[in-house]
């Protein structure tokens, strides 16, 4: 029984994080916003956000696997 709740820290611990990483994301993007930069610029950012996001649900799908096995 101690090591569900021990699992469910973990795994409350490590949803945590992701959020904090899609909100920082959320933040970067707000960032992106104010600059005034070429065309160029403005889709290298937005391939960096995309890349960021695709790697936050990967991860995130990481997590979900790894505590449904648990």
């Amino acid at each position: 029984m101690e090591q569900n709740g021990i699992q469910d820290l973990e795994w409350a611990n490590d949803w945590k994080k992701i959020v904090e990483i899609f909100e920082t994301i959320d933040h970067l993007k707000s960032l992106f916003i104010d600059l005034d930069v070429s065309y160029l610029r403005q889709m290298q950012q937005k391939i960096l956000i995309l890349n960021l996001e695709k790697y936050v649900c990967s991860l995130q799908k990481y997590f979900i696997e790894k505590y449904s096995k648990e």
